[in-house]
C-alpha cells in the first residue's frame, strides 16, 4: 500500500500530520478486512495504539544506526563548512548541527530511490538515511560510512519491524508469536516508553536507544534537543529486560527534570 506519508513529499512529516500517516491507512485496511496484518517500521508506529489494535511481534532488529551516503565523504567529520546535507529527521538535524553548526541542512523526503537520485544529481553533498532501510533493500553498497550512536543517537524503534493486527484476532496472535524477538522487543519497548513519556512525535528532536546483554540487562540512552542543536539534555540508565517500560519511564522523568518539556515546547 502507498500511504499519504509516501505521497506528500513537498512538506516535512511534522507539517502534514506526523509519522502516523504511514500507519493510519494500514489500520483502516485491517478494520475493513482488506488485510490480516500490517508490517511497520517501529520508528513510524505511534507511541500509543488504540484498543482495537495490537502489536503482536517485534522482529529481530536490523542495524539501528544512521548512515552517511555521499560520493565524496565517509565520515561526518569530513564534511566541510557549508556542506549541503539532506535529512528528513529533526532528530538527525539537531544532532548534526550540535556537532557541526556550519552545515546547511535541507528536508529530504521520498522513498530511498528518490532520495538517492537527488544525491546523484548533485543536489546534496551528503544525505543521512537509516542503515536498516538501505540494507533491507540490498543497497548497503551505497553506505559511505556508519554514524555511531555516540555521534547521532538513533530514533526509538529504528531498525526494527513490528507486526500489528486487530486486537480481537487471537488466532493471528498465536500464529505470529514465534516471530517476536524478545531481546529486540525489550529494547524497542524501553525506547518507546521514553518517547511516550515526553509526548514524542516527529516534531520533537528526541532520540532513544537501548541495548541488551545475554544476562537480560538493558542499557538505555536518550536525549531531547532544541531544533538548532544548541541545547541538548541527555540521560543514560540501566535496567532489566523484564521491565522495559519502567526503565523508559524513568529516563523520560529524568529528562523532564532536566528541562526537556521546555525544549520541545510543551508545559
Amino acid at each position: 500500500m502507498t500511504t499519504r506519508g509516501d505521497q506528500i513529499l513537498d512538506r516535512t512529516l511534522s507539517q502534514v500530520g506526523g509519522k502516523g500517516l504511514f500507519v493510519k491507512e494500514l489500520e483502516v485496511a485491517l478494520q475493513e478486512g482488506r488485510c490480516d496484518l500490517a508490517v511497520h517500521s517501529m520508528k513510524d508506529v505511534p507511541m500509543t495504539l488504540t484498543r482495537e489494535f495490537a502489536l503482536v511481534a517485534i522482529l529481530a532488529r536490523e542495524d539501528p544506526r544512521d548512515a552517511l551516503v555521499s560520493p565524496r565523504y565517509t565520515r561526518l567529520a569530513q564534511l566541510p563548512v557549508g556542506a549541503h546535507v539532506g535529512t528528513s529527521s529533526l532528530r538527525r538535524a539537531a544532532q548534526l548541527l550540535a556537532l557541526q553548526p556550519e552545515l546547511r541542512l535541507e528536508s529530504l523526503r521520498g522513498n530511498l530511490d528518490t532520495r538517492l537520485a537527488k544525491l546523484d544529481a548533485g543536489q546534496y553533498d551528503a544525505i543521512i538515511l537509516a542503515a536498516a532501510g538501505l540494507k533491507r533493500l540490498e543497497l548497503e553498497a551505497r553506505i559511505s560510512g556508519y554514524i555511531e550512536p555516540e555521534e547521532c543517537l538513533p530514533a526509538p524503534g529504528q531498525g526494527a519491524l513490528g507486526i500489528e493486527v486487530l486486537a480481537a484476532r487471537d488466532d493471528l496472535k498465536t500464529m505470529l508469536a514465534a516471530l517476536n524477538d524478545p531481546a529486540s522487543a525489550a529494547c524497542v519497548r524501553a525506547e518507546r516508553a521514553v518517547s511516550r513519556g515526553l509526548g514524542g512525535n516527529c516534531s520533537v528532536p528526541l532520540a532513544a536507544y537501548a541495548t541488551s546483554d545475554a544476562a537480560g540487562a538493558l542499557d538505555l540512552r536518550a536525549l531531547v534537543s532544541n531544533e538548532s542543536g544548541t541545547r541538548i539534555v541527555r540521560c543514560q540508565r540501566s535496567g532489566v529486560a523484564g521491565a522495559p517500560e519502567a526503565l523508559g519511564a524513568e529516563v523520560a522523568a529524568d529528562l523532564v527534570a532536566q528541562g526537556a518539556l521546555e525544549l520541545i515546547g510543551t508545559r
